[in-house]
C-alpha cells in the first residue's frame, strides 16, 4: 500500500473514533429526550446495551489506563504513511481537536466515570423493552 493509502485508512479511524464518541454523547442525550417525550425507540433493547456497553468500555479503559485501540490504529497506520502522530489531514485535524484535550489522566477518568454513571442510572431509571413492549425486571 502507499504512504497516501495508509494517511488514508488512519483519517478514516479518526473519523470512526468520532463517530463512536458521537454515539456515546448524542445517544445519551437522546435516551434523556427520548424518556421526557416517550419516544418508544429509546428503550429498544439492542441500541440501549450496545450504548451501555460502549460508555462501560470506556470507563474500563480509563480505570485500567489503557490506550484505546482506535487511537493505537490510527498512530500506527499513520507511521506506515510514514506521518508524524500529530501530521494528518484538514479533516482528521479538526476531528483530533475536539477529540483529544490535554489535562491530567484523573480528569478524564473522572468525566467518563460521572457519565458511565449517569448511563447506567439512566438505564436503570429507564429501562429498555422487550420486543413484546414490557420492561425488563431490573434484580
Amino acid at each position: 500500500m502507499s504512504s497516501s493509502q495508509f494517511s488514508f485508512l488512519a483519517d478514516l479511524t479518526v473519523v470512526v473514533h468520532a463517530s463512536f464518541v458521537l454515539f456515546v454523547i448524542a445517544g445519551q442525550v437522546l435516551i434523556l429526550i427520548g424518556w421526557m417525550r416517550k419516544w418508544h425507540w429509546t428503550q429498544n433493547f439492542i441500541f440501549r446495551f450496545l450504548h451501555l456497553a460502549a460508555i462501560g468500555y470506556v470507563v474500563l479503559e480509563a480505570w485500567l489506563g489503557i490506550t484505546c485501540p482506535l487511537t493505537i490504529l490510527e498512530y500506527h497506520l499513520r507511521h506506515l504513511a510514514g506521518e508524524a502522530t500529530h501530521s494528518m489531514s484538514f479533516i482528521a485535524y479538526w476531528i483530533h481537536y475536539f477529540l483529544f484535550y490535554t489535562a491530567p489522566d484523573w480528569v478524564f477518568i473522572l468525566i467518563y466515570s460521572l457519565f458511565g454513571a449517569l448511563v447506567l442510572l439512566t438505564f436503570l431509571r429507564y429501562p429498555p423493552l422487550k420486543k413484546n413492549g414490557e420492561k425488563y425486571e431490573s434484580a
